[in-house]
């Protein structure tokens, strides 16, 4: 039988008075009562007075950043449910990870959280906190603080939590309602208040007694305030997924049929706007080099909007395996449209005279650049969405990267007829405009 979880080498650093050693020794009590295996226990904190307390026993422990405990916690409880997962934070964690908090009671995680609520910031000197009673005095409200206390037990409780609890660090039946928290298969939450006797208690003439006039001043009720039986999300998900079968895409392999000429590892840039095809374009000149027996890698870059702003994408060929796929000074760029043209002056400027920049007509006086410089000669001004398939086209035959033919197929793999048949249109015009 265990008879302590405390690792009693290290004793308690808190200040004289501090309640934390209280709610720590009624902890402990819980555990020995439980004989839970220490293995199977996991005691996590952030930053704070309390985030030092997962030191002084003798279980697992995660020490993380300020505010963040609740999302460790959660991230240990969903890789391994069968855990008993313990959050120890402050009120000042509390405000800092309110998001954290609402979420975990929404989503009914199992974690048993213990917040240990001084109502202000004891580490940092006794600052204002979400929990802070109105009118009260701290280090940053002097004159009394302006700001209603959250109640975190109604926050968690409207929000789904399957046991919630507020009282003081000095209930003597603290450990029977941590037993019930830990024992909830769901998200449990106590908020027990306490005194800070270095900051709180001296600028408030605060005292055990009025822990309980504050909460009724503040009209939260104390005891027991929700206990329900809902599913817990980590055991949910494992009874989802015990019996399912992720569907499998099929494979579409891709095997030679042509040979490219290409001797040389080839990079090449498209320099287009969004909504021109410049990222399907740059995956058919992809594919088209693997249909010739070629290794590809394709890159694209785009704003977060959709059909607006530049769109830019990256290709390498090569006889060889690729294994960097950056591009700082291409083969080949072909800029297409002013969008395009505003992303790439740091390759411009880059490349050499054995180098080429394919343009279009409206944009030839803009280029500066050491490369060779050719113009786009169409006959008639091109679609927004034919411009980067004739470009692609007039490039593959000009710059003698693979078969026509490659193209081709490339560009209607896995497209509906009818867009197969108008993206061979554009091909057959590009391949002539050069």
């Amino acid at each position: 039988m265990i008879q302590t979880y405390r690792n009693l080498e290290r004793k308690y650093p808190f200040c004289p008075g501090c309640s934390h050693s209280l709610v720590l020794d009624q902890l402990n009590a819980a555990l020995v009562k439980l004989q839970l295996d220490p293995h199977k226990v996991v005691i996590v904190t952030d930053i704070g007075c309390v985030g030092m307390s997962d030191q002084y026993f003798d279980v697992n422990a995660f020490h993380g950043l300020h505010g963040r405990a609740i999302t460790y916690a959660t991230g240990i409880k969903l890789a391994n449910p069968a855990l008993n997962v313990i959050v120890l934070m402050g009120d000042g964690g509390t405000g800092i990870g309110g998001a954290h908090l609402l979420n975990a009671a929404r989503r009914n995680i199992g974690i048993t959280v213990l917040v240990l609520n001084n109502l202000n910031f004891g580490m940092t000197g006794g600052e204002h906190s979400v929990t802070t009673p109105h009118g009260a005095n701290t280090s940053s409200t002097r004159a009394g603080n302006l700001e209603r206390p959250l109640d975190i037990c109604a926050t968690v409780a409207v929000n789904g939590a399957s046991f919630v609890f507020r009282g003081t660090a000095f209930d003597k039946d603290l450990p029977e309602k941590i037993i019930d928290a830990i024992q909830t298969p769901g998200f449990a939450l106590l908020d027990i208040w306490e005194l800070c006797t270095a900051y709180y208690v001296p600028n408030n003439d605060f005292s055990k007694n009025a822990l309980m006039q504050t909460m009724q001043e503040s009209n939260f009720p104390a005891g027991v305030l929700q206990k329900r039986n809902h599913p817990e999300l980590a055991r949910a998900y494992r009874e989802q997924f015990t019996n399912y079968q992720l569907p499998i895409s099929a494979i579409q392999s891709i095997e030679t049929k042509h040979a490219s000429t290409l001797t040389q590892t080839t990079r090449i840039v498209l320099a287009g706007a969004a909504g021109g095809k410049v990222k399907s374009t740059a995956s058919a000149l992809a594919v088209g080099g693997m249909l010739s027996g070629l290794w590809a890698a394709q890159r694209d870059d785009y704003p977060t909007t959709v059909m607006s702003g530049y769109s830019i994408s990256e290709i390498i060929l090569s006889r060889e395996e690729i294994f960097y796929t950056g591009i700082d000074q291409p083969d080949i760029l072909a800029v297409l449209t002013p969008e395009g043209l505003s992303q790439v002056p740091r390759q411009l400027h880059a490349m050499s005279e054995s180098q080429t920049v394919y343009v279009v007509p409206e944009l030839s006086d803009q280029i500066q650049t050491r490369a060779r410089k050719i113009v786009f000669n169409f006959r008639a001004a091109p679609s927004k969405k034919s411009l980067a398939l004739m470009a692609a086209a007039a490039i593959v035959r000009h710059a003698d990267l693979f078969p026509m033919d490659a193209l081709r197929e490339a560009i209607t793999l896995g497209q509906r007829e009818e867009i197969a048949r108008e993206n061979l249109r554009a091909i057959e015009a590009g391949a002539e405009i050069l």
